[in-house]
């Protein structure tokens, strides 16, 4: 049992080290650092372990659902509250704890703000110990549940495109709605979703990924350049598959997602699903998801997500066998992962199970 102190030190291991985790998505270092420093200037928020709660408590996942590169993103801090406000009064019961839907630069300070500002405590149970590409991935898989009625709000926008949405029904169908929505919004809009009992969200959620994250992130800002790398995949059990420049990047918005690939020396192919999904050289397979794989600044160690890639980038790519992060049983629901092997046109079950 635990309440684990936050101050900036810890905002800033908390974004890098799930810059990390993000594996090439989970959003921006810059948003993650202002969301939680601005956390901090307004409030205390407070994160706890998740056994400082009782089993039928009720949990909220809070999350950033959208396009990274989209170009017409907009989501302010208070839209943030402002969605569980939305999903508080739509369920009409007390909520205990919030937490975030996965480990990423902005995701996993997600709820530090709302916590802030509402003394809702987040927990240190996130829907997923990584970043993944669905809303499906992230909702502690639900999604076998038949009877599960899903409510989400949503929140994100700028003057026309402003939005704000409550809806209820099947996880499928809202997590549909909500994904349109981000598109209309310009991108990318804020969340508060599916509410679970403790019980539930330890089962299929990943207790302890948040101090994971704040755990890579000390390793990688006590260290500078290549010692830096070396800390993170020391840390995490992986290794450096290969250093190089960017040869060639492509990248599509398309379906409020950003698909592409990153070719580096010409002969490392990282195919992405907002999130890195494989690493390959000369068509032979060493990492598919969800293995992290993730790509950092070769000569500063900075976090380089698969949004910010550019051509002639010197980058070092990293792996990490799955069996050293904390995921979510959705990260073993072969139904969940089937579809990255149409949108990546490559197969992927087949290294997975």
């Amino acid at each position: 049992m635990a309440k684990i102190s936050l101050d900036e030190r810890v905002v800033e291991y908390a974004v890098y080290g799930g810059a990390v985790l993000g594996g090439g998505g989970g959003g921006w270092i810059e948003e993650g650092l202002q969301t939680g420093k601005l956390a901090l200037e307004i409030g205390q928020p407070t994160l706890l372990t998740v056994d400082e709660l009782q089993e039928d408590d009720l949990l909220v996942t809070v999350s950033l659902v959208g396009a990274p590169a989209a170009k017409e993103k907009f989501v302010k801090p208070i839209d943030y509250a402002k969605a569980l406000d939305i999903l508080s009064k739509k369920i009409g019961k007390p909520i205990q704890g919030i937490t975030t839907n996965e480990n990423g630069a902005s995701t996993t300070v997600n709820g530090w703000f709302q916590s802030a500002v509402t003394g809702i405590p987040v927990i240190d149970n996130p829907c997923n110990g990584r970043a993944h590409p669905t809303g499906a991935m992230g909702s502690l898989n639900l999604s076998d549940l038949p009877d599960y009625v899903s409510h989400q709000a949503a929140v994100g926008g700028k003057d026309q495109n402003y939005i704000e949405l409550s809806a209820s029904g099947s996880l499928e169908k809202v997590a549909s709605l909500i994904r349109r929505a981000s598109v209309e919004a310009g991108g990318m809009v804020a969340v508060a979703r599916n509410p679970v009992t403790v019980a539930y969200a330890k089962q299929n959620g990943a207790p302890g990924a948040i101090t994971q994250a704040i755990e890579v992130g000390e390793a990688l800002l006590n260290h500078k350049g290549e010692a830096a790398i070396q800390a993170v995949v020391a840390k995490l059990g992986g290794k450096v598959v290969t250093e190089g420049f960017v040869t060639d990047f492509t990248l599509e918005t398309t379906g409020g997602f950003d698909v592409g690939t990153v070719w580096i020396n010409g002969s490392y192919e990282l195919t992405f699903w907002n999130e890195y999904m494989t690493l390959e050289r000369d068509g032979e397979r060493y990492s598919t998801f969800p293995d992290l794989i993730m790509t950092l600044d070769a000569k500063t160690a900075k976090p380089v997500v698969s949004a910010a890639i550019e051509k002639g980038q010197q980058l070092a790519v990293i792996a990490v066998p799955k069996e050293n992060l904390i995921l979510s049983s959705t990260m073993r629901n072969e139904k969940l992962l089937k579809p990255i092997e149409e949108i990546i046109k490559k197969p992927v079950l087949q290294y997975i199970f």
